[in-house]
């Protein structure tokens, strides 16, 4: 066999360029006992970004697979965060050390919402699949799927001392489940389009719901079964007249009594928005104090929640008024009914630079500071802080975080000459970033942006403008040197000439023209500068699209509109050849460094590779699913890479017409990307705000292998898209297992047959192994170890909970039996013996017929029956035993120290400070 061609693979870098993505929310976040509203946490694409707002530092990133992400939500306690994906996964990860501990896999499509409960111990989330799915932290499983609601899910919320749900939805209805039975017993149906966001007030027995129009509509909640207990008499609040409406009290209830046992809504009134578009996000501080809420624009409007004191003075004084105005006009004693504006008052409205995409707020217990982090859809973030206390609060911008970022999309780059340095320019600025470190060196304003380049000596650079101009920016002081009216249309393409002397450039005004470089005495500074002369122009028949010079500086190349590309010579600007093939125009091309190729890429999705001798096509290639936007030669190869509308970066071989590589990563539209001049580098930006650098490694591409491995996960992708089979017995009701048919589970699956059969062989060698040495009359060497077992060493039993039950489900029966013999030795030995439990609980609910059916297994399930109860009752009397010890020793340590353990204590010693503090200010004053 002959030597093959060597390809080395080109592998992602970094991500850098983005602030925060908007997919998804913005969330304050606490890091190692850290200051609250100090760190936010955004997604950037595929990862988590943690920002220190205070120095504008990113200081944790969580590393993504590759699909993006879509929610974020941070656990009481702080230390975790939850971070749904794209694709319906949901991982766990830690704020300590940024690595994920959890992960959960049971929604068909993205994640739409993620809530923990008060402890942290449950996780609630919601899709675009319309299913709702609670999670057990504790034991890395799911418990039940909610079905029911028509629509993406919009919010879920736990109640904190009740075992219910509440879900809101596009379909319109707000759903309360009872986890108790998984039952949704009530449907709210008072609004007329989308619930797009809700939150709970006044200890949860308020909800108030954002819909798409300008009320947030608010419902008083009465807990039956609390009124029956203590006896009270139902109370009916007055409503307010504020854009209310008698039909919207409309509500149905899934079950007429289980509704009448567990709680009633009605509603209480609303409150009108400023803005009069849909409510984008409606979030409140931890303890319910403060409403935020905005819409598609750029104004963040707050509410606070009077509490009941503030509220009683204020009906007092209203009171007072009315009795006033009443002896006045010597009527009859006034009544005052108390309105839903009494209780939520307008606090202020913040007014951010540009339109808000999320929302979210923290009250600091200090003062009653207020701290609003917003999250921009110009790809920035804004924190605010106020004083709630004050009677006209007003927000201060706090910090901006805009410096590692453009505003909008980066549509050109460029490498510097020594590989070092990067230019990307979008539409307002023009940044050159360190390619070591990703950090901004130069941030300067400029036009929009459509092509760029380092003039040589990398001291200054040139942008062509969408609205014709050249801009020449010198990089030392970061200073505009010279705007030159280049064209009379958009400014496509520029392109240095070999002999670096001078740049050409094309446009949409139908012209080429050449340029020179020169060095001219400036009139302000008395220094010479840099500037360009214009030598010659190039009339040409339709729109310039893409200028490039060939290597030797003898031949011109130009895309135009009309689909072609003409070739020219550079010295008299003759005609040499016409490229005609591509069925729309030709929007990149680019020059092989032997000048022997040219190949061009076309909005028709194609790659043409041409030879420059006499213009034939030597192969047409189908090389995106969508417009080709960019293709470069890596620098001293026939090797070029070309950049799609469909979020691939792919790179090939012109020699052999070979498909080589696909680099996959962004998440919209690929605007471009640059190649550094030794091809080790290349850069690219994407329609998602991001810049990706990819580095080439010394790892070998061999070809064959990475087409298997593309049919590997084309075919491991359709076997997880596959169904669940169906438990016999169970219905399609409104409550279903959590979990998901995924790669993971199949393989899990598979995992645990080939245990079973290294189990059976092992067996039969220790019973080989004992009926020789009963024939033999002594005792014989054991045999050799299965290598698989050396190699894994001691074997511990498999924690991945979450896809423990679906792998269980799609095993093969005959398996089990076996399995079951296997458990009841576990059992019997006290190992594993809850996980065991669990296995075998699930195998007997989904085999119930074909297990007990089978008369073999009739003894294996008795025996199991006896072993079990016994552990089970094992374990939790030494779980009981240790229980009622560790409270005695809590007594005993409490009556010695007369201290409180645990939540209590810190929250009383906080109490205590305060009173302290009231007192000595008391002192002080009376002094």
């Amino acid at each position: 066999m002959g030597l093959t061609k060597q390809y080395l693979r080109y592998a992602a870098s970094a991500v850098f360029g983005v602030i925060g993505s908007q997919k998804a929310n913005i969330t304050y976040v606490t890091l190692r006992g850290g200051e609250k509203g100090r760190y936010v946490a955004v997604a950037a694409c595929e990862q988590v970004f943690i920002w220190d707002v205070r120095k504008g530092e990113k200081v944790l990133i969580l590393q993504g697979q590759k699909h993006e992400v879509t929610f974020l939500c941070p656990s009481p306690d702080g230390i975790h965060i939850a971070v749904g994906y794209e694709d319906g996964a949901v991982r766990i990860f830690s704020l300590m050390n940024g690595e994920t501990n959890v992960s959960f896999n049971g929604h068909k499509s993205a994640v739409t919402v993620i809530q923990y409960d008060g402890l942290g111990a449950r996780l609630v989330t919601g899709s675009r699949d319309t299913d709702v799915i609670v999670w057990d932290i504790i034991n890395e499983c799911g418990l039940y799927r909610l079905r029911g609601h028509k629509d993406v899910i919009t919010q879920a919320l736990f109640l904190r001392d009740k075992n219910l749900l509440v879900t809101s939805s596009k379909d319109s209805f707000v759903k309360w489940w009872d986890l108790d039975t998984q039952h949704c017993f009530k449907t709210m149906v008072g609004h007329r389009s989308e619930v797009w966001s809700m939150a709970l007030l006044n200890q949860e027995k308020r909800l108030l719901t954002g819909s798409a129009d300008s009320e947030l509509r608010a419902w008083d909640i009465s807990y039956l079964q609390e009124e029956k207990a203590e006896g009270e008499p139902k109370v009916k609040k007055g409503k307010t007249l504020l854009g209310d409406d008698d039909d919207e009290d409309n509500e149905e209830g899934g079950d007429e009594n289980l509704e009448e046992r567990i709680l009633s809504c009605k509603k209480a009134g609303s409150i009108l928005r400023e803005a009069r578009d849909r409510v984008v996000s409606l979030t409140t501080d931890r303890k319910a104090r403060v409403i935020a809420c905005h819409g598609n624009d750029s104004v963040l409007e707050l509410f606070t929640v009077l509490s009941e004191e503030e509220v009683q003075k204020k009906m007092t004084k209203k009171l007072k008024k009315a009795k006033k105005k009443a002896a006045a006009e010597e009527a009859a004693e006034p009544v005052v009914e108390r309105m839903l504006k009494d209780e939520i008052i307008r606090l202020t409205n913040i007014k951010a630079s540009a339109k808000i995409r999320s929302a979210w707020n923290c009250l600091s217990c200090a003062g009653g500071e207020l701290k609003v982090a917003l999250l921009l859809q110009n790809n920035t973030v804004e924190t605010y802080s106020l004083k709630t206390s004050g009677k006209t609060p007003t927000a201060n911008k706090t910090s901006r975080l805009t410096i590692g970022g453009h505003r909008t999309d980066v549509r050109t780059l460029a490498f510097s000459s020594d590989n070092l340095a990067i230019l990307s320019a979008s539409g307002d600025t023009v940044k050159v970033w360190n390619r070591s470190t990703l950090q901004v060196i130069r941030t300067m304003s400029c036009d929009y942006a459509l092509c760029s380049l380092f003039v040589p000596g990398d001291r200054q650079i040139i942008l062509g403008t969408k609205s014709g101009k050249l801009q020449i920016f010198e990089l030392a002081s970061g200073s505009l040197l010279e705007t030159v009216d280049a064209h009379n249309g958009a400014l496509w393409s520029l392109c240095l000439a070999p002999d670096q002397r001078g740049i050409v450039t094309g446009s949409a005004d139908k012209t080429v023209k050449f340029w020179e470089f020169e060095l001219i005495k400036d009139q302000g500074t008395g220094q010479k500068r840099l500037t360009v002369k214009h030598t010659r122009t190039l009339q040409l028949e339709e729109d310039v699209l893409c200028v490039k010079f060939s290597p030797d500086h003898r031949l011109l190349a130009v895309s135009l509109l009309d689909c072609t590309v003409k070739i020219f010579y550079t010295d008299t600007l003759k005609f040499f050849l016409s490229l005609y093939g591509h069925k729309l125009p030709v929007l990149c091309l680019d020059i092989s460094h032997d000048n022997t190729l040219i190949a061009t890429g076309s909005a028709d999705r194609n790659v043409k590779i041409w030879g420059l001798d006499f213009g034939d096509c030597h192969r047409s290639m189908f090389a995106h699913d969508d417009s080709v936007m960019f293709l470069q030669f890596v620098p001293k190869t026939h090797l070029f890479f070309t950049a799609g509308k469909d979020r691939k970066i792919k790179q090939w071989d012109a020699d052999k017409f070979e498909h080589i590589q696909t680099l996959e990563g962004h998440h919209r539209e690929v605007w471009c990307l640059a190649i550094s001049p030794n091809g080790d580098h290349i850069v690219s930006s994407s329609h998602d705000k991001s810049l990706r650098l990819w580095e080439r490694t010394r790892e070998p591409i061999i070809l064959e292998e990475e087409r298997e491995m593309e049919r590997e996960a084309e075919f491991e992708e359709s076997m997880a898209k596959g169904d669940v089979p169906v438990v016999p017995g169970e219905t399609q009701g409104e409550a279903a297992p959590a979990g998901k048919k995924t790669v993971e589970t199949v393989k899990a699956a598979e995992r645990i047959m080939e245990a079973l059969e290294l189990y059976k062989e092992e067996n039969r060698k220790m019973e080989e192994h004992k009926y020789a040495c009963e024939h033999a009359g002594k005792e014989l060497p054991p045999p050799k170890p299965n290598p698989i077992l050396v190699a894994f060493g001691n074997v511990s039993v498999s924690r991945a909970a979450s896809v423990l039950e679906i792998s269980l489900l799609v095993l093969p029966f005959p398996y089990v039996p076996e399995l079951l013999r296997l458990f009841n030795s576990y059992i019997q030995q006290g190992l594993e013996v809850e996980l065991v439990c669990r296995c075998l609980f699930f195998l007997l609910k989904i085999h119930f017929g074909q297990i007990s059916s089978n008369q073999m297994l009739l003894s294996v399930i008795d025996e199991l029956r006896m072993n079990t109860l016994s552990k089970v009752h094992e374990i939790r009397d030494v779980m009981g035993f240790n229980s009622a010890a560790l409270q005695f020793l809590q007594r005993e340590i409490q009556s010695k120290e007369d201290v409180m353990f645990f939540a209590d204590a810190t929250g009383r010693l906080e109490e205590k400070k305060k009173k302290r503090r009231k007192r000595e200010r008391a002192i002080l004053t009376i002094a």
